[in-house]
């Protein structure tokens, strides 16, 4: 209980909610504007509910709500993992994966998509052509995707059964999302004619592609390899004013023969820009090379109050 007190008293625990809150906002909006009215399945479990409440409608003749239905499979696949995996997943899946369902219901009673829908489209779509319903779903998804993996959160759902499909069909764990999204498109079958299906398929392809592509722009951060007489005032500025690390190896000039120093370190773009004015401005004579990394771990530090209190210190 002392942990759960001291947890809900950080301000990392709050913001981090409030990322989650408005990600599953966006990702709600995203399915239900673009998604609902054309009934355009995407391998998501968002997608997998639309089958399930078109199923329903010609079976029984009456739609069960898209957002109650997301609601009942989250639920059930929260169930399962806790049974199948344990406790791999963490609370903010369970947050992510429950909330989902409400905020759609919100939209649903107080801004149905039927006041926003194009009447003079072939198939029911808010912007009057499906690939542009598909496009603005896959921005919008992929970018809520991005930012929510960016402080270690998800979606829910989707991720849920691909660790499934992970654990006991043994694929690696990108190929397990692959799979079960391939299946979820596949039960538009049920609902949909074979070129609808096809979109489906090719939208869950874009998906993946743009997620990469914004998660990559989230986390990118620059090599940067400097050979400069000037090494140890570089140095100075990086740890005293960026406020980063750097690593110093001593290379030979394989033209000259002459021995040098060699700075490498990892910065954010605008740290790269900063170190780069400093450089010019005060006319140092350095050989640089900077170069994209995408990932990076271990004791490379985003908190720079933290670090800049060990510099201090020292």
């Amino acid at each position: 209980m002392k942990k759960i007190l001291a947890l809900l008293a950080t301000k990392k625990f709050w913001v981090e909610f409030l990322i989650m809150t408005f990600g599953m906002m966006i990702t709600a909006c995203a399915v239900y504007y673009f998604l609902v009215p054309s009934k355009l399945i995407i391998g998501t479990i968002s997608g997998l509910s639309i089958v399930i409440s078109g199923v329903s409608e010609s079976l029984f003749g009456v739609a069960l709500p898209v957002s109650t239905v997301i609601l009942v499979v989250n639920a059930i696949l929260l169930i399962l993992a806790y049974f199948l995996i344990g406790k791999e997943f963490g609370i903010k899946t369970v947050y992510t994966a429950l909330i989902l369902g409400p905020m759609m219901r919100v939209l649903e009673t107080y801004f149905p998509y039927e006041n926003f829908i194009r009447t003079d489209a072939a198939i029911p779509s808010i912007m009057g052509d499906i690939w542009f319903d598909l496009c603005c779903f896959v921005l919008l998804l992929s970018a809520a995707q991005a930012v929510l993996f960016k402080i270690n959160a998800s979606t829910g759902g989707l991720d849920i059964l691909a660790k499934i499909v992970n654990k006991y069909l043994h694929f690696d764990i990108g190929a397990s999302v692959s799979v079960a999204g391939a299946i979820i498109c596949c039960t538009a079958f049920a609902i949909n004619p074979f070129h609808m299906v096809i979109i489906g398929l090719i939208g869950t392809w874009i998906n993946g592609l743009v997620v990469d592509y914004f998660t990559a722009g989230l986390n990118n951060r620059k090599r940067v390899c400097i050979v400069s007489k000037d090494y140890d005032r570089i140095r100075r500025y990086i740890i005293d004013d960026l406020v980063r690390g750097c690593t110093l190896y001593e290379v030979i000039g394989g033209y000259s023969n002459e021995k040098s120093i060699e700075l490498e370190s990892l910065l954010t773009k605008d740290e790269f820009t900063k170190l780069m004015a400093f450089i010019n401005q005060n006319e140092i004579n350095a050989f640089i090379t900077a170069g994209n990394v995408s990932e990076v771990y271990g004791l490379w530090m985003t908190d720079k109050k933290r670090l800049k209190k060990r510099v201090d210190q020292r």
